[in-house]
Order: structure tokens, then sequence, then C-alpha cells
């Protein structure tokens, strides 16, 4: 057992492996620069390292170049079979320029869904879209979510908030000043690393989300939307005003933004970020360590657990879930009109960015054009964008979310006792893990 956070030691074979990959990686380079594909795979295969042992996490992004047909490339295992043991322990984004041309990008994420696509110039030139400044010209690139353009050295600082379960506008107002108040006061810690204690001091960024936002579209509409956000950022930014003066540091450069979320919207009974679901009726998959004590828990409880397919040291338990009435599901909202929504959160709300999977039909005619020309039109209205293709049986095995019908939606929920898992231990539960690959709607590894 592991003491301090809890989980059980892998032992000495995922870092035993570890090294036979730097190894093989590095030999194969001697004597020449490290090529594009060795300086990802150095990343990644850290990356698998750090999670096999199923209570660390890892995120990882890597950035490329758009004309960079190695990199864009990656995740392509027909062209390189070996990564796929190690290529999913990051999201894979492209430096794009205002005015590029986008078609060998989309080429790409058609096929898979990456790379998502990263607009520097636009994150160093506005705060929300349509505000200029120059506050924040250093950003280098973004979190692994895509939902906070960082400096070098720089770390997230994120808070959630669900604006469809307040009754009332000011309800949801004095939520953003307690939610602000925590993350606010996050920055104030010192890390261990001297440079990222440095660019925290200067910037005290910080990214308060909302999530659950096609459920509020569902219940008020879009326009009331528009205007609980605009009020909103209104008062965050009066609220760090406030803090800053009575902390003595300065205000955020950033305050706020839209993080596609995981569990912590699981917990409120909301939908993730910015995204409809998959289905009113879903299954969502959450992966525990072999070595949880509450596998034996959701057993007793009826609920579905298989392998991991990808690590051997987690095992997968599906739990159906009823989103509600009313709230559309993505088969029923367009490529369209999902961009269109993000644009608006990045005009009303998120000063930092928008985590914002579009989920398209690879299948409808013309759809690589559809992706093009909606990444014409609307690089100048976002910030950075990812694209996930909706294929018969998901883009891969073992998917966050899977929509299912109501008749085995009420199949899966006659089969499970959740008073079953009453009593299990929270100290010996470890970290469950909502999702497994970076599909930059649900990222964390």
């Amino acid at each position: 057992p592991i003491r301090g956070f809890g989980g059980v030691a892998s032992g000495p074979a995922p870092l035993e492996q570890l090294h036979v990959r730097i190894r093989r990686i590095l030999d194969a380079h001697i004597g020449r620069s490290l090529s594009v594909t060795a300086i990802v795979d150095l990343m990644n295969a850290i990356g698998a390292c750090v999670v096999s042992g199923n209570v660390r996490r890892s995120a990882e992004i890597a950035f490329g170049a758009a004309d960079c047909d190695e990199f864009l490339d990656l995740k392509d295992y027909a062209k390189n079979p070996r990564r796929a043991e190690f290529g999913w322990a990051s999201n894979n984004s492209v430096f794009a320029t205002l005015g590029m041309r986008y078609g060998d990008v989309v080429r790409r994420l058609v096929a898979n869904g990456e790379p998502g696509l990263q607009w520097m110039q636009n994150a160093r030139a506005f705060g929300r879209m349509g505000e200029a400044t120059t506050r924040d010209c250093r950003v280098a690139g973004a979190n692994p979510c895509g939902e906070q353009s960082l400096e070098s050295h720089e770390v997230c600082c994120l808070v959630e908030t669900f604006p469809a379960r307040h009754a009332s506008l000011q309800e949801f107002l004095e939520t953003l000043e307690s939610a602000f108040l925590y993350a606010k006061t996050v920055t104030l810690l010192p890390t261990h690393w001297p440079l990222t204690n440095s660019v925290m001091a200067r910037n005290r960024r910080v990214g308060t989300s909302v999530s659950g936002v096609a459920q509020f579209i569902a219940q008020r509409g879009i326009g009331r939307l528009s205007e609980w956000l605009r009020a909103g950022y209104r008062h965050v930014q009066a609220t760090d005003a406030l803090l800053a003066e009575r902390f003595g540091v300065p205000r955020s450069v950033k305050t706020t933004c839209v993080k596609p979320s995981g569990s912590v919207s699981l917990l409120a009974g909301a939908t993730p970020g910015m995204h409809h679901p998959e289905a009113r009726f879903c299954v969502r998959r959450v992966r525990l360590p072999r070595t949880s004590d509450l596998l034996a828990a959701v057993r007793r409880a009826g609920y579905p657990v298989e392998r991991d397919l990808v690590d051997d040291s987690s095992m997968v338990v599906e739990f159906p879930i009823d989103y509600g009435e009313h709230v559309r599901s993505l088969p029923q909202v367009s490529l369209w009109e999902q961009i269109s929504l993000a644009a608006l959160l990045q005009r009303d709300w998120a000063d930092n960015q928008v985590s914002c999977t579009v989920t398209f039909d690879p299948l409808v005619e013309a759809a690589a054009a559809q992706v093009e020309h909606a990444l014409e039109y609307f690089q100048y209205a976002l910030k950075s964008v990812s694209f996930l293709p909706r294929m018969e049986g998901g883009a891969y095995k073992q998917m966050p979310y899977e929509a299912i019908d109501s008749e085995e939606y009420m199949r899966r929920v006659a089969g499970v006792d959740p008073a079953a898992l009453r009593g299990a231990s929270a100290a010996l539960l470890g970290d469950p893990e909502p999702e497994r690959f970076c599909t930059n709607d649900e990222c964390a590894l």
C-alpha cells in the first residue's frame, strides 16, 4: 500500500519497461537529432509509466506544426503500429495560424479525431473574443484539455460551477463568488518548482468553468444563457478585484474557461462542460485499479466489470445513466450548432479557452468539407477546438460514453442494487478514473 494518497504500488515492472523504451528510442537516434516522433514517443512512454500504478494520473498534450506530416500521422497506427501501446497517452494538437489551409489537418481528424487545433494568435491577443488585450502575450501552449492557455512552467487552476442547478441568476452569482474565492486562494500555494512559482505569482491564472450547459439551454434557452454568462463574468471580475486587494496579489491575468469535465459533472448530475450527451440513456465507463477495494462492492451491486483493453493495471466498470427529458443528444445537434455554441461561450464567458470537442458523422456526404468550412469560418472566433468522428461502435474500444436505448437502460438498472455500495470505505477505494483516453472531450488519463 502507498502511504499518503492511497492505492497499491505497481511494482518495478512499469519503470523497467519505461527504461527499455527510452533506450530503444535514444539508441535509434545516436549521432543525429531527435525526430518529432522520438520526442512525442519519449513523453508518451513516460505518461504510460506514470499511470501504470493506477493511482497517480497523467494528462499530456503534444503540439506540432500544422504542416508537419510526421506529426500529423502520429496517431495513424496503420503507419505507426508500434505507437499503439503508448500513443494514447497524449492529446495531439497543431498550432494553427489564422488564414491557413486546413485540408491536410482535416483529412487526419476525420479519420480518428486528431489532431486538435490551437490558435495561439487568438490566445495571445484576446481575453474573451472581441476584447483585445496584451496581458497574456507570453502564453506558449495550453493544458491537455485545451481550456487554459499557459506560459512555460505554468500550471492550470480550475474550478467548476453548474448554472442549471440554480433557481436564479443571483444564486449563480453567489456560487461564482465562492468558487472564484477558492480557486484564487489555491494560486497562493507554492509548488516545488521555483520557475512555476514565479509565473503563478505574476499571473494568478484561474479557470472558473461552467458545466451542464446543454441542460441550461434545455431549461431556459440560449438567450438566457448568454445573459447569465455575461453577468457572471462581470461578477467574477469584481470579485477578483476585491480579492486581489485583500490578498495583496495581482489580479488574475485570466479568470474563466469551459472545461470538458468528467467525474465532477457526474457528481452534480450534469452534462459535461458545453457538450451534449451521446444520448438520453448512456453507459458511462469508469476505470479503477485492479487492486481497488471498490471492485468487489460494484460487482456485488451488479454493475458490469471487465478488463481494461489497454492498461492491464485497470478494470472498467459500466454505469447506466439517464440524463432526463428535453436535453438533446449529440445526433440531434449539428456540427455547426456545436461549434457556434463554443464561439458563444468564448465570446460571453471564457477569457481563457473553451474546451470543445465537436462530434460529427464522418460518413455523411462531404463531411470533410463541412469540417474544413467550419474551421475557415470560426478560426476568428475560437482559441482551440477538436473534432471526434462518430463511428459505429465508437472511435475506440471502451469509450467513456456509449449510447443505449431505453430498454437496455431499464435492463441494466433492474440488474443492479446500489445499496450494495453502502459501507464501502472511501479511504480504501483509491482514485476512480472516469476516462482512459484523451479524446479532448474527456481528458484525464
